[in-house]
């Protein structure tokens, strides 16, 4: 692999190679130049401190024997720096043991001279792309930081309302139902409600309505006495009684089957479980929470569910919000995903391609965040490339993308109805300069290698748009 330009020669990766032989120094440096780099060379450690202390390095490549402090020493003062430089050492007497020591120490690599060219050029590659991933994956955490509630992630409106419903309700002991479309995240609500109340320290019990026969479930929710049926051979505690002290999440709970629905409802007034052929009755504090992606209102309607019970468990509710009803998160949303997909194939799928990108924030996701988090690993799986490119995505993302060329906050307006209504060109620029601020949080450098210009241009740009607009 090897390295390309960047757009403008100021943001190329810059590289500081400390040498003391002037000859070899000036080698490497014209070598690493030809292949896209910035370079400054010094000749001992005390330069290369002063030159750090200066300007920064995405990396040193330094040899481990020089005028004064060694490379082991100038290696160990690099890790103070933020943003911390890559590292590779080179020597003219390498042994196992001294590549040992670079490593354990810090280094990147360790490089043997003489250098084989080609293998410098791969590794300063390797190193860089190493460094850069690791830089977007601290990012990324720090971006996401702060949008994240009890594994939900999100700083939309919507969902900076639900956090806050959420905390709300989480002390009361009152029966919840959490509404939302498949795939939206409810169990991470209910779970949420659990963490934030007073009985967080104890158990929180989830069960799936729909996923559990008909007669096996008031067995599985209530328990059973011994010999209550055929192959009860000993009595068995109900989840009921398991999430004591605690939270029982109902899930599906639309698909309760009616009698059933007649014992919760008599739990929830009373309290009190009887196990399956048991004779007495059980006390147990427990909190319920429902979930459902259907209207209950409905199943009432067609005499599918009691109406006393939907009552019972609607003290609360709380409406978990589409992804349609929250597409400022989508971003967070596939870059969180994809880290997670990069940390589990040791970085080899680490961004998206434009196309892919834009592809994928255009896409309406009918199944929510269940949906995009299947996406990214299906693309992150398929690519061979540390790109995800359009053709990595199914077929009904790149429909979508055709369908709907230019979506989100830089589509293309309705058009106006008279001369009077167009924008100005460089209005259309000062909005488009403003989005892509606001897409990478202020950070000038990315957001001028987007824009495909340099930060002196942008800079200027910035500056004219503030006199204008005073």
């Amino acid at each position: 692999m090897s390295a390309e330009p960047e757009t403008t020669p100021a943001e190329r990766p810059a590289i500081l190679v400390v040498e003391d032989d002037d000859g070899y120094r000036a080698l490497l440096i014209e070598e690493l130049e030809d292949a896209g780099y910035r370079l400054t060379g010094v000749a001992d450690a005390a330069a290369a401190r002063a030159e750090l202390a200066s300007r920064s390095a995405a990396l040193v490549l330094s040899d481990l024997r020089l005028p004064g402090e060694d490379g082991l020493a100038l290696l160990e003062a690099t890790r103070a720096l933020t943003p911390r430089p890559g590292f590779i050492m080179l020597t003219g007497f390498g042994t196992i043991r001294q590549a040992v020591a670079a490593l354990k120490a810090g280094a990147d690599d360790f490089l043997t001279k003489p250098i084989d060219l080609e293998h410098l050029r791969l590794a300063v590659a390797r190193v860089l792309e190493t460094r850069q991933l690791q830089a977007e994956v601290a990012r990324y955490r720090e971006v996401l930081a702060g949008g994240q509630f009890h594994g939900m992630l999100g700083k939309s409106p919507a969902m900076r309302a639900l956090y806050d419903l959420i905390r709300r309700i989480a002390p009361s002991d009152s029966s919840v139902l959490i509404t939302g479309e498949s795939g939206t995240g409810k169990e991470l609500v209910a779970r949420a409600l659990h963490a934030e109340s007073a009985r967080a320290a104890a158990p929180f019990v989830a069960v799936n309505c729909a996923g559990i026969p008909e007669a096996l479930l008031e067995s599985e929710l209530l328990g059973h006495a011994a010999g209550a049926f055929s192959g009860a051979r000993g009595a068995r505690k109900g989840l009921f009684v398991e999430a004591d002290g605690g939270t029982l999440f109902l899930d599906e709970i639309a698909e309760m089957p009616p009698a059933m629905q007649t014992r919760l409802l008599r739990l929830l007034q009373d309290g009190r479980v009887r196990p399956v052929g048991a004779n007495t009755e059980i006390g147990t504090d427990v909190r319920i929470v429902a979930a459902t992606h259907r209207e209950l209102g409905e199943r009432i309607a067609e005499g599918h569910f009691r109406e006393d019970l939907y009552y019972r468990l609607e003290t609360f509710r709380i409406h978990v919000p589409s992804l349609r009803e929250r597409g400022e998160d989508i971003a967070a949303l596939l870059q969180h995903f994809l880290l997670a997909q990069t940390a589990a194939r040791e970085g080899h799928v680490r961004r998206f391609a434009p196309a892919a990108w834009r592809a994928l924030l255009s896409y309406p996701y009918p199944g929510n965040v269940r949906e995009l988090a299947s996406l990214v690993e299906r693309a992150a799986t398929l690519a061979p490339t540390p790109e995800i490119g359009l053709d990595d995505l199914p077929e009904r993302v790149r429909a979508e993308a055709d369908a709907h060329p230019r979506s989100g906050a830089l589509a293309a307006p309705p058009l106006p109805g008279s001369d009077e209504d167009w924008e100005t060109l460089a209005a259309v620029e000062a909005r488009y300069i403003r989005s892509v601020l606001e897409w990478t949080e202020g950070n000038k450098q990315r957001a001028a290698k987007i824009l495909g210009i340099g930060r002196k241009t942008l800079y200027r740009k910035l500056e004219e748009q503030g006199r204008h607009d005073t």
